[in-house]
């Protein structure tokens, strides 16, 4: 009899051996070798079950049964993230669920240049942000108070390099420009903004004038203080790059082909038309950079009036529309 009962226990000592063996395989063992990895999602409220049954049905897991059971025994069925995940099956379940519990995510790198506009920007992310306004970010963000609440976001997506996950929502894309642009618009600067009587969104749309109109920081400056001076003596802004900007078919233009299109819309009738109205357009034409902002915090004051940029980037400046003129005949016709 208790002969028996020692075969009976070992026969139960070894299988369970053989279980545990066999569940220590599919949780700390891969699937197989094989290195190439593949896009899984993990979608917002997917439970611990379903991401198993997922994660078996793309071959990344043996079954979906060691899955479960790691992460009930473990604790971490709660704590499994949302988000794009490059699995591979040569991944064990406790290397995935590692992953996942910390959102070990895809960072998709984006880089934003300085002087993008919206739509470039929303072509660069392949999403549209356009719906969202001003009013939708005002009680978060002190810095877009003066702007007016059905405005874009034009002018204050700052630009820079991100990382995304690619489950970011337009809304949290945009959040996390703004929080950057927050960061970056120091209490220095803002005191400035204030000291002048000016508000950010005034500035914010000198900036991207002068963003657009001059290539070189070192004469942005130069530049702010011949766009102030020309407000404050009423005499029209006469900025080119409005125009570019309310213009529809001047992409893939060349540097002549747009200096004459330009000359055409002069006459068009837009709040944009800064030869035609006097004052600041009613919203910044593209994301200034940090230094373009400067630049409209802290304009230089010079003799100049009047300036003009050639092909390579090259700025002129004249103290006189007759000097203006000649440059202007000598280095663009």
């Amino acid at each position: 009899m208790d002969r028996n009962f020692g075969k009976i226990g070992i026969l139960v000592g070894g299988i369970l051996f053989l279980l545990l063996l066999f569940f220590w395989q599919g949780i700390f063992l891969p699937k197989n070798g094989a290195k190439e990895q593949k896009l899984f999602s993990v979608k917002k409220g997917d439970s611990a079950f379903e991401i198993g049954k997922n994660l078996e049905e793309e071959k990344l897991i043996k079954s979906r049964i060691f899955f479960d059971l790691y992460v009930v025994l473990t604790n971490k069925a709660e704590k499994l993230k949302a988000g794009s995940y490059y699995l591979s099956p040569s991944f064990s379940v406790k290397e995935i669920v590692q992953k996942i519990t910390r959102g070990q995510t895809i960072r998709i790198k984006i880089t934003i240049p300085e002087g993008f506009r919206l739509s470039q920007i929303e072509e660069k992310l392949r999403t549209s942000l356009s719906d969202l306004k001003v009013k939708d970010f005002k009680r978060e963000f002190s810095f877009l108070e003066s702007a007016p609440d059905n405005a874009s976001l034009e002018g204050f997506l700052f630009p820079d390099t991100y990382y995304f996950s690619g489950e970011e929502t337009n809304r949290q894309i945009v959040d996390k420009f703004l929080r950057n642009f927050d960061k970056q618009l120091k209490p220095d600067l803002r005191e400035e903004i204030k000291k002048q009587g000016k508000t950010i969104f005034e500035i914010i749309i000198m900036a991207s004038l002068i963003e657009k109109e001059v290539r070189d920081d070192n004469e942005k400056a130069l530049v702010s203080g011949i766009l102030w001076k020309r407000l404050k003596s009423r005499m029209p802004l006469q900025v080119d790059a409005t125009l570019v900007y309310i213009c529809k078919n001047c992409k893939g233009l060349n540097f002549s082909q747009m200096r004459k299109k330009i000359g055409e819309m002069k006459i068009i009738d837009s709040p944009y038309n800064t030869y035609k109205y006097l004052g600041l357009p009613p919203a910044p034409i593209c994301n200034p950079g940090l230094e373009s902002i400067k630049a409209a915090v802290y304009p230089k004051e010079s003799q100049y009036w009047y300036y003009f940029s050639s092909s390579d980037g090259k700025t002129f400046f004249s103290r006189t529309l007759f000097e203006h003129n000649f440059k202007k005949a000598r280095y663009l016709d």
